[in-house]
Protein backbone atom coordinates (compact mmCIF):
# COMPACT_ATOMS: atom_id res chain seq x y z
CA UNK A 1 0.00 0.00 0.00
CA UNK A 2 1.35 3.37 -1.32
CA UNK A 3 1.74 6.52 1.45
CA UNK A 4 0.99 9.69 -0.34
CA UNK A 5 3.04 12.23 0.41
CA UNK A 6 1.82 15.56 1.59
CA UNK A 7 0.94 18.25 -0.94
CA UNK A 8 3.61 21.11 -1.58
CA UNK A 9 1.21 23.48 -0.78
CA UNK A 10 0.02 22.23 2.55
CA UNK A 11 3.46 22.18 3.68
CA UNK A 12 4.23 25.51 2.86
CA UNK A 13 0.97 26.40 5.28
CA UNK A 14 2.18 24.48 8.06
CA UNK A 15 5.11 26.07 7.76
CA UNK A 16 4.22 29.38 8.11
CA UNK A 17 1.40 28.45 10.82
CA UNK A 18 4.83 27.18 12.39
CA UNK A 19 6.97 30.17 12.14
CA UNK A 20 3.91 32.40 13.37
CA UNK A 21 3.83 30.22 16.37
CA UNK A 22 7.43 30.66 16.85
CA UNK A 23 7.42 34.34 16.82
CA UNK A 24 4.52 34.99 18.89
CA UNK A 25 6.56 32.38 21.48
CA UNK A 26 9.70 34.10 21.00
CA UNK A 27 8.70 37.76 21.62
CA UNK A 28 5.52 37.38 23.89
CA UNK A 29 6.17 33.87 25.48
CA UNK A 30 9.98 32.94 26.16
CA UNK A 31 11.44 35.10 28.73
CA UNK A 32 14.32 37.64 28.09
CA UNK A 33 17.80 36.04 28.79
CA UNK A 34 19.41 37.03 32.29
CA UNK A 35 22.40 38.43 30.55
CA UNK A 36 21.91 39.11 27.17
CA UNK A 37 18.24 40.66 27.23
CA UNK A 38 16.40 40.89 23.86
CA UNK A 39 19.60 40.39 22.20
CA UNK A 40 19.81 36.52 23.23
CA UNK A 41 15.99 35.98 21.07
CA UNK A 42 17.97 35.49 17.92
CA UNK A 43 19.33 32.28 19.16
CA UNK A 44 15.75 30.66 18.75
CA UNK A 45 16.47 31.28 14.20
CA UNK A 46 20.14 31.40 14.44
CA UNK A 47 20.61 27.84 15.88
CA UNK A 48 18.02 26.18 13.98
CA UNK A 49 19.25 27.49 10.97
CA UNK A 50 21.93 26.02 11.48
CA UNK A 51 21.45 22.90 12.22
CA UNK A 52 19.36 23.25 9.29
CA UNK A 53 22.12 23.95 7.00
CA UNK A 54 23.78 21.00 8.52
CA UNK A 55 21.01 18.38 7.49
CA UNK A 56 20.95 19.56 3.80
CA UNK A 57 24.54 19.13 3.47
CA UNK A 58 24.15 15.89 5.27
CA UNK A 59 21.37 15.08 2.95
CA UNK A 60 23.29 16.05 -0.52
CA UNK A 61 25.87 13.66 0.93
CA UNK A 62 23.52 10.54 1.38
CA UNK A 63 22.17 10.64 -1.77
CA UNK A 64 25.43 11.49 -3.35
CA UNK A 65 26.39 8.06 -1.83
CA UNK A 66 23.68 6.37 -3.19
CA UNK A 67 24.50 7.88 -6.49
CA UNK A 68 28.01 6.13 -6.53
CA UNK A 69 26.30 2.90 -4.84
CA UNK A 70 23.44 2.37 -7.37
CA UNK A 71 24.51 4.68 -10.22
CA UNK A 72 20.73 5.97 -10.20
CA UNK A 73 20.82 9.52 -11.78
CA UNK A 74 18.04 10.98 -9.89
CA UNK A 75 20.59 10.99 -6.52
CA UNK A 76 22.84 13.83 -8.62
CA UNK A 77 19.81 16.34 -8.76
CA UNK A 78 19.01 15.20 -4.92
CA UNK A 79 22.34 15.85 -3.89
CA UNK A 80 23.02 18.99 -6.08
CA UNK A 81 20.06 20.34 -4.58
CA UNK A 82 20.27 19.23 -0.89
CA UNK A 83 23.75 21.04 -1.21
CA UNK A 84 22.43 24.33 -2.47
CA UNK A 85 19.96 24.59 0.24
CA UNK A 86 22.44 23.69 2.85
CA UNK A 87 24.74 26.53 1.25
CA UNK A 88 21.55 29.26 1.54
CA UNK A 89 21.18 28.30 5.49
CA UNK A 90 24.79 28.55 5.88
CA UNK A 91 24.93 31.61 4.76
CA UNK A 92 21.94 32.65 7.12
CA UNK A 93 24.14 31.05 9.76
CA UNK A 94 26.70 32.96 9.18
CA UNK A 95 24.54 36.39 8.69
CA UNK A 96 22.39 35.94 12.01
CA UNK A 97 25.70 34.76 13.97
CA UNK A 98 27.57 37.86 13.07
CA UNK A 99 24.38 39.73 14.00
CA UNK A 100 24.08 38.19 17.44
CA UNK A 101 27.84 38.51 18.42
CA UNK A 102 27.34 41.97 17.45
CA UNK A 103 24.38 43.06 19.48
CA UNK A 104 25.94 40.81 22.48
CA UNK A 105 29.57 41.19 22.74
CA UNK A 106 30.21 44.28 20.46
CA UNK A 107 32.10 42.10 17.87
CA UNK A 108 31.26 40.66 14.15
CA UNK A 109 33.66 38.07 13.38
CA UNK A 110 36.58 36.69 15.55
CA UNK A 111 39.63 34.54 13.73
CA UNK A 112 40.51 33.10 16.90
CA UNK A 113 36.97 31.11 17.24
CA UNK A 114 37.93 27.77 16.11
CA UNK A 115 34.17 26.86 15.37
CA UNK A 116 33.50 29.87 14.02
CA UNK A 117 36.38 28.95 11.29
CA UNK A 118 35.07 25.84 10.95
CA UNK A 119 31.69 26.38 10.08
CA UNK A 120 33.44 28.77 7.65
CA UNK A 121 35.50 26.35 6.16
CA UNK A 122 32.74 24.09 6.05
CA UNK A 123 30.61 26.78 4.33
CA UNK A 124 33.30 27.57 1.52
CA UNK A 125 33.81 23.73 0.95
CA UNK A 126 30.09 23.64 -0.58
CA UNK A 127 30.39 26.96 -2.01
CA UNK A 128 33.13 25.49 -3.99
CA UNK A 129 31.09 22.24 -4.88
CA UNK A 130 29.21 24.71 -7.45
CA UNK A 131 32.16 25.92 -9.59
CA UNK A 132 33.95 22.58 -9.28
CA UNK A 133 30.25 21.12 -10.48
CA UNK A 134 29.68 23.45 -13.54
CA UNK A 135 33.21 23.42 -14.59
CA UNK A 136 32.51 19.67 -15.88
CA UNK A 137 30.54 18.86 -18.93
CA UNK A 138 27.08 17.28 -17.59
CA UNK A 139 27.12 13.80 -17.76
CA UNK A 140 28.01 10.43 -15.84
CA UNK A 141 31.72 11.75 -15.33
CA UNK A 142 30.48 14.96 -14.03
CA UNK A 143 27.57 12.99 -11.34
CA UNK A 144 30.25 10.88 -10.22
CA UNK A 145 33.07 13.53 -9.22
CA UNK A 146 30.22 15.99 -7.64
CA UNK A 147 29.12 12.69 -5.53
CA UNK A 148 32.69 12.36 -4.48
CA UNK A 149 33.36 15.75 -3.70
CA UNK A 150 30.09 15.92 -1.61
CA UNK A 151 31.24 12.77 0.45
CA UNK A 152 34.61 14.36 1.50
CA UNK A 153 32.90 17.62 2.95
CA UNK A 154 30.25 15.50 5.32
CA UNK A 155 33.49 14.79 7.62
CA UNK A 156 33.44 18.30 8.13
CA UNK A 157 30.30 18.47 9.38
CA UNK A 158 30.53 16.59 13.06
CA UNK A 159 34.12 18.19 13.37
CA UNK A 160 32.39 22.01 13.15
CA UNK A 161 29.59 20.59 15.57
CA UNK A 162 31.17 19.69 18.20
CA UNK A 163 33.58 22.08 18.51
CA UNK A 164 30.78 24.35 18.70
CA UNK A 165 29.39 21.59 21.59
CA UNK A 166 33.08 21.79 22.99
CA UNK A 167 34.02 25.53 22.91
CA UNK A 168 33.99 27.60 26.00
CA UNK A 169 34.31 31.15 24.55
CA UNK A 170 31.92 34.27 24.80
CA UNK A 171 30.79 33.57 21.35
CA UNK A 172 28.65 29.97 21.74
CA UNK A 173 27.72 29.47 25.08
CA UNK A 174 26.93 25.75 25.67
CA UNK A 175 23.25 25.69 26.07
CA UNK A 176 22.35 21.98 25.70
CA UNK A 177 24.36 19.67 28.16
CA UNK A 178 24.39 16.33 29.43
CA UNK A 179 21.53 17.63 32.06
CA UNK A 180 19.50 18.85 29.55
CA UNK A 181 18.77 21.57 27.82
CA UNK A 182 19.72 25.40 29.96
CA UNK A 183 16.56 27.14 29.52
CA UNK A 184 13.27 27.36 30.65
CA UNK A 185 10.53 24.90 29.24
CA UNK A 186 8.83 28.27 27.67
CA UNK A 187 12.28 29.01 26.16
CA UNK A 188 12.50 25.32 25.19
CA UNK A 189 9.28 24.90 23.26
CA UNK A 190 10.05 28.28 21.54
CA UNK A 191 13.09 27.02 20.46
CA UNK A 192 11.42 23.98 19.12
CA UNK A 193 8.76 25.26 17.58
CA UNK A 194 11.15 27.33 15.28
CA UNK A 195 13.40 24.30 14.98
CA UNK A 196 10.36 22.87 12.93
CA UNK A 197 9.44 25.81 10.78
CA UNK A 198 12.97 26.06 9.66
CA UNK A 199 13.08 22.44 8.88
CA UNK A 200 10.04 22.58 7.61
CA UNK A 201 10.90 25.32 5.71
CA UNK A 202 13.82 23.74 4.14
CA UNK A 203 11.91 20.49 3.36
CA UNK A 204 9.23 22.78 1.40
CA UNK A 205 12.17 24.52 -0.57
CA UNK A 206 14.04 21.42 -1.06
CA UNK A 207 11.11 19.84 -3.19
CA UNK A 208 10.44 22.60 -5.04
CA UNK A 209 13.45 23.59 -6.32
CA UNK A 210 14.21 19.53 -7.36
CA UNK A 211 10.69 19.80 -8.90
CA UNK A 212 11.79 22.35 -10.87
CA UNK A 213 15.44 21.21 -11.90
CA UNK A 214 13.50 17.68 -13.13
CA UNK A 215 10.82 19.66 -15.35
CA UNK A 216 13.84 21.11 -16.32
CA UNK A 217 15.85 18.15 -17.21
CA UNK A 218 12.85 16.54 -18.93
CA UNK A 219 11.98 20.04 -20.90
CA UNK A 220 15.65 19.81 -22.22
CA UNK A 221 15.52 15.71 -23.18
CA UNK A 222 12.48 16.86 -24.89
CA UNK A 223 14.35 19.47 -27.26
CA UNK A 224 17.21 17.20 -28.16
CA UNK A 225 14.55 14.75 -28.89
CA UNK A 226 12.79 16.78 -31.54
CA UNK A 227 16.23 18.82 -32.81
CA UNK A 228 17.06 15.05 -33.96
Amino acid sequence: MSITRPSLSALAALAVALAAASVLMIFFIAPEDADQGLSQKIFYVHVPIALTAYACFGLGAWKALRLLLTRGERYDLESYTGIHQGTIFGALTLVTGSIWAKASWGVWWTWSSNQLVLFLVLFLFYCAYFMLRFSIEPGPQRERISAVYALFGVALIPVSFFAIRLASDFIHPTVFTRAGPQMTGSMFAAFCTSWAAITLLAYVMYRTELAGKRTDVNLRELREALAR
